[in-house]
């Protein structure tokens, strides 16, 4: 008889280390479902709330935010690309590309969760911003995605067209920022053990493991 686990996910759309942090932990789930059955429930967090609908060039980005050359940014990009792929994701990103506002692809994720589509629409997600480097603050892009995962695109568009979820979402902005997340992903299991960043998937398997044998 497996266990029951929570499994609460904070991460931004414009993270790539959520997206494979993701990975890691899907495989993990999956490699572990002899002992323990997971619900994944992800919630917003913005690295880039002041990001304005244009976006930034993300060598600028980095070197604006943390120090980085152009040299370490590429670096970077490449030693990220080669993990998503170990996990069977594709990131094009390059130095012509650009980060965007992920608010209201998080304010959409609040309407997927209602209708039980979360899960594939934060994947969807994560592949038309990193795979297709598309604008994820466009209205018609996060429509096109929210359609191509069984949402109705009329409803979608009307979200995006007003404030429907913003105070939600920043309420779970608030909330998650009050219990000391300050940095995603943070993968919080059964509210009581977190972990940090994109671990591999032994490192989530472990855990998963260990918690189900717990009395």
């Amino acid at each position: 008889m497996t266990k029951p686990i929570k499994i609460d996910f904070v991460s931004d759309i414009a993270c790539p280390w959520c997206i494979i942090g993701l990975r890691a932990l899907e495989a993990a789930v999956d490699q572990a479902s002899d002992v323990v059955t997971a619900t994944i429930t992800f919630h917003p967090f913005e690295l880039n709330p002041d990001m304005p609908f244009e976006g930034q060039n993300v060598v600028e980005h980095v070197a604006q935010k943390y120090g980085s050359t152009p040299e370490q940014s590429a670096a970077n990009r490449t030693g990220i690309r080669e993990r998503a792929a170990e996990l069977g994701f594709v990131m094009n990103g390059n130095a012509d590309s650009r980060i965007y506002n992920s608010f209201d692809a998080h304010r959409l994720l609040h309407w997927a969760h209602i209708l039980g589509k979360q899960a594939a629409l934060k994947n969807r997600l994560f592949e038309v911003y990193f795979t297709e480097g598309l604008n994820i603050a466009d209205a018609d892009v996060l429509v096109a995605a929210a359609a191509s995962v069984g949402l109705d695109a009329e409803n979608a568009h009307t979200i995006l067209t007003s404030d429907a979820y913003a105070d939600e979402v920043r309420g779970e902005e608030r909330h998650w920022h009050s219990q000391g997340i300050n940095a995603v992903p943070a993968i919080i299991i059964n509210d009581k053990y977190v972990i940090m960043g994109g671990q591999p998937i032994e490192t989530f398997e472990r855990a998963l493991r260990s918690i189900a044998a717990e009395g």
